[in-house]
């Protein structure tokens, strides 16, 4: 489909949103770029940095930038409920609500009111329209950085006037185009961290939200190994900052969380990464959100087979389907996964297509298989 009339880009500041600028006024379309500011400045200066970023990509590109500041609707639709969750012991994933609430809900509007007629993002994804007016989400082109996993959450028409120029090339294309063009941010890295918030320490950052709530690190059985500063700040399969290193009379090997009991506040961990604790072959989730219609077996109570990830850049695992109480998934992995995470996301695939997903709730073993 050829986009007809103004395109907005969401220009971040970052070199993807940048090359798809480049791309979409090196074919031809008027283009004009979006800045959005979603997290005011607390003493790191990314937020800063990248508005000045987006303002020499347009200069260096001749485009107009508009810029715009959503901080207030971004706390109430994504940051509240990330720290709800990580009260509740959970570990949520704020990349799909921010895309859901604030790039594909309030900056697509805003972009509307600056007469865009498509918007434009630089997500690794790719949207395939049929002749009768359907579009599907599909994987991008490049395994390492496809982003459909956290596009997930959206309608089939939010994607009706969206444009992924990025969804057919990979990454190290995408800086090479980058340079070639001498873009300013060419060399940029990529950001990481909380959607918007940015890199920074993330137990001093929680903290300043949340209050510390110390407990025990025990093993299993019941052992105490040390202490915890509050549930929130840890999550299943973590590794790191656990501070339990050698114990007596424990074999050497690190120590990984595989559960938190909130009603005692402990932190229970266990020593390998091999740990039978670590796995699991089966979850329940929230409501499914399916961004078509929904396969013929889940109308009619039906299991059927597909692929699934239960975080970002996992390989897609085979699994069995089946429609849990109130629309949920009750999902059965061919092998076990590691770290399911209640919080995160289980999002459903067909070869390329992502078919929708839901927030996972529980995971276990099956009994048998213990």
């Amino acid at each position: 489909m050829k986009p007809d009339g103004p395109i907005i880009v969401a220009l971040s500041g970052g070199v993807d949103s940048a090359v798809c600028a480049m791309l979409l006024r090196d074919a031809g379309y008027r283009v004009e770029c979006l800045h959005m500011s979603n997290w005011e400045d607390d003493g790191y200066c990314e937020a800063a940095q990248d508005f000045q970023d987006a303002r020499r990509v347009c200069r260096h590109l001749s485009l107009p930038l508009h810029r715009v500041n959503f901080s207030a609707q971004y706390r109430e639709r994504v940051f509240a409920d990330f720290l709800d969750e990580l009260r509740r012991g959970r570990t949520p994933n704020p990349d799909v609500l921010c895309n859901r609430e604030i790039k594909f809900g309030t900056l697509w509007k805003y972009a509307r009111r600056l007469g865009g007629k498509w918007l434009a993002t630089g997500h690794y994804a790719r949207l395939k329209r049929s002749g009768y007016g359907r579009v599907e989400l599909h994987k991008g082109k490049d395994p390492g950085k496809d982003q459909s996993y956290f596009l997930h959450a959206l309608e089939e028409d939010d994607f009706g006037q969206v444009l992924f120029p990025l969804g057919e090339i990979l990454k190290g294309d995408v800086r090479k185009l980058a340079r070639d063009a001498r873009l300013p941010v060419a060399e940029k890295k990529d950001s990481t961290g909380i959607c918007f918030v940015g890199e920074r320490p993330f137990s001093r950052f929680i903290g300043e939200y949340l209050p510390i709530n110390p407990g025990a690190i025990k093993d299993p059985e019941g052992r105490a190994l040390g202490k915890h500063q509050g549930l929130a700040f840890y999550t299943l399969g973590q590794r790191r900052g656990l501070g339990i290193g050698g114990q007596a009379d424990c074999p050497e090997g690190a120590w990984y969380v595989v559960r938190k009991d909130l009603d005692a506040n402990e932190l229970i961990v266990v020593q390998g990464t091999e740990h039978p604790a670590l796995y699991q072959d089966q979850l329940t989730s929230g409501p499914m959100h399916w961004i078509n219609e929904p396969p013929p077996e889940w109308s009619d109570g039906l299991p059927f087979a597909c692929g699934a990830k239960t975080r970002y850049r996992q390989p897609d695992q085979a699994c069995t389907v089946t429609r849990h109480a109130h629309g949920g998934l009750q999902l059965q992995f061919a092998q076990p996964q590691r770290a399911v995470t209640p919080g995160q996301y289980a999002v459903l695939y067909h070869g390329s297509r992502c078919l929708g997903g839901a927030t996972i709730e529980t995971a276990e073993m099956r009994p048998d298989a213990r």
